[in-house]
């Protein structure tokens, strides 16, 4: 049973209020009005919705269940149906659309979802489905299936959000419905919570819980600069430390998801570095240049015809300034196939100009998912001679949410055999694999050795 502690206090100015009185607070100061978020609030919470999921997962199995002579051994029937769980769990959306009905969120909010129940800010209960989701972005736009939404929000373009902005979030942590907290933005650009993904964060320190995820951050026009994510905390509550994919990131995801059902992302086709002291010397380039270093070109790739070198530091991406991979990886990430960028780059100490046609995503990661449905999203290539004694099979790219990402596969992996059987290339990584549900891989990983299991 939760218990509430309300707590007392005087005020320092002596505005304490006698026994049987009510305190009331002033409207004004020496004439002026006191500043107030409540307009704004008042506003943009009708936009703001609690979203209730309800699904399945599977549940986690004792490796025992997998082992056939244990089954036989016990009578169990080979194989057996996998065992799954019912879980409910709770976050929050946004209104963009409110006449095509449309609600924007987190991707992991409505994972492995079978039911959405959307409440909105008049308690009314409304069916929603999915409309699409990206693993990758962690956006997710769902749809009311009948019923009217009662107003919409505007996005800001979070490009001009600065460091120390005043921020409000609204959502419903702890399932506390419209729960409004406020402070400042801290920093902008973070990334590296989750390798795999396209993260280009703000943070802020208003208050973000458990259930805010989905939910708005807005500037105080109103406006909505992110969608709440995420936050850094070792008690699992707010730490001050919280984080919001930006306006501008959720306007080209949702645009994608509604339009297709989910992101056509195209690939560069080149492996990249952050620049770092060390690097930057050894290219002779000054302290203060900033980009993305080009340690691998992809043969026949989107930057292989644009003219892109391995050694090349990328350095813009249509004028905007790179930071570092991460950053690159981003921009590329949100362009559409077959959009064209003009990048900027230093070689040889020179700068140059290029343009480049995203392109598709090798149809090899689609033939790894062939080999066995948990590849699927790998690109996977003939490792080079150079790379490893007696050959294996290079991990190119690494789609974000795909299967082969929840696997533990990561771009530069180099496999080297499948359970005991050493595998030179692709042909013989399919030859080992065959029919097999389960198994272990043994790759590289810069100079360690894994296994990662697949199933």
């Amino acid at each position: 049973m939760n218990t509430f502690f309300r707590v007392a206090a005087l005020s320092l100015l002596g505005l304490a209020s006698s026994a049987g009185a009510a305190t009331v607070l002033p409207t004004q100061a020496s004439g002026q009005p006191l500043p107030s978020l409540a307009p704004v609030i008042s506003r943009v919470s009708p936009a703001v919705v609690n979203i209730a999921v309800k699904g399945t997962v599977q549940a986690p199995r004792h490796p025992f269940f997998d082992d056939p002579n244990f089954r036989r051994f016990f009578g169990m029937p080979p194989g057996g149906a996998p065992r799954e769980r019912e879980f409910r769990s709770a976050g929050s959306g946004v209104i963009v659309d409110a006449k095509a009905g449309y609600i924007v969120t987190n991707a992991h909010v409505v994972e492995n979802a079978s039911e959405i129940t959307v409440t909105l800010v008049d308690d009314r209960e409304l069916k929603a489905e999915v409309v699409g989701s990206d693993q990758g972005s962690d956006v997710a736009v769902i749809r009311i299936k009948e019923g009217q939404l009662p107003t919409d929000i505007s996005l800001a373009d979070s490009s001009a959000v600065q460091v120390g902005d005043f921020v409000v979030a609204i959502g419903n942590p702890f399932g506390l419905q419209h729960t409004v907290t406020s402070g400042i933005v801290s920093a902008l650009g973070r990334s590296g919570l989750n390798p795999e993904g396209y993260e280009n964060f703000i943070q802020t320190d208003a208050a973000i819980n458990p259930g805010n995820s989905g939910g708005a951050l807005v500037n105080l026009r109103g406006e909505l600069v992110g969608i709440n994510t995420a936050i850094l905390s070792q008690s699992g509550g707010n730490m001050g430390i919280g984080f919001a994919i930006p306006s501008n990131m959720v306007r080209t995801v949702m645009g994608q998801l509604i339009e297709y059902g989910e992101v056509k992302r195209g690939v560069l086709g080149v492996t990249i570095l952050s620049l770092n002291a060390d690097y930057r010397q050894s290219l002779g380039l000054s302290d203060d240049v900033q980009g993305a270093l080009v340690s691998q070109v992809l043969e026949g790739s989107a930057a292989a015809k644009a003219g892109i070198q391995a050694g090349d530091v990328i350095t813009t991406v249509n004028g905007k300034p790179v930071k570092g991979a991460a950053e690159l990886r981003n921009l590329i990430g949100m362009a559409r196939i077959g959009d064209t960028v003009d990048l900027g780059l230093i070689r040889d100490g020179k700068p140059r100009k290029v343009t480049a046609a995203i392109a598709e995503p090798s149809t090899l990661a689609a033939e790894a998912g062939q080999l066995h449905p948990a590849l699927e999203g790998a690109d996977l290539a003939d490792a080079a001679p150079e790379q490893v004694a007696g050959g294996g099979v290079q991990v190119r790219s690494v789609a974000p949410g795909s299967p082969a990402a929840n696997v533990g596969l990561r771009a530069n992996d180099v496999i080297l055999g499948v359970d005991r059987t050493r595998v030179s290339g692709l042909a013989a990584l399919r030859e080992a694999i065959g029919e097999r549900q389960s198994f272990l891989l043994a790759l590289m990983r810069g100079n360690q050795r894994l296994i990662l299991p697949v199933r």
